[in-house]
């Protein structure tokens, strides 16, 4: 809660607290009999009564737009919180493409080095089979 409302309710109260006080006492040193001054107190009290109900209502009605405002402010974090996730979803979606298109493309390089390399030594053994094979027959 807000300092201003703390503030509105606690003049609030301290009226409606002083005039009860302050009814109390002119009821109780007016020069009535005992029977005007139980109708009368009960008179004052149906009054703050229904003020008392009145600002009830009042506060009922504050506390309900209050967390009509939470309410939506959440739903808008929470949509927001979504959307941010989707976004974050299909970014590493697109590293994780990425990673394996480059990842693909070493493995055909490095098969098509491997590939290569091993024909060199496919004929390099068969050279020197051959140059074996030639030094001893000569």
């Amino acid at each position: 809660m807000s300092r201003e409302s703390n503030l509105s309710k606690g003049l609030m109260i301290g009226f409606l607290t002083g005039g009860i006080v302050g009814a109390a006492i002119a009821l109780l040193y007016a020069p009535k009999s005992g029977k005007e001054l139980r109708k009368d107190i009960k008179n004052k009290a149906d009054e703050y009564y229904d003020e008392a109900e009145k600002y009830i209502d009042v506060a009922k009605d504050k506390a309900s737009e209050l967390i009509n405002e939470g309410k939506k402010k959440s739903e808008v974090i929470v949509a927001d919180a979504k959307r941010k996730a989707s976004e974050l979803y299909q970014d590493a979606e697109k590293v994780f493409q990425g990673a394996r298109q480059k990842a693909s493309e070493t493995v055909s390089s490095t098969k098509e080095t491997v590939i290569a390399e091993s024909e060199k030594l496919k004929n390099a053994v068969k050279a020197g089979v051959d140059a074996y094979n030639e030094t001893k027959n000569s």
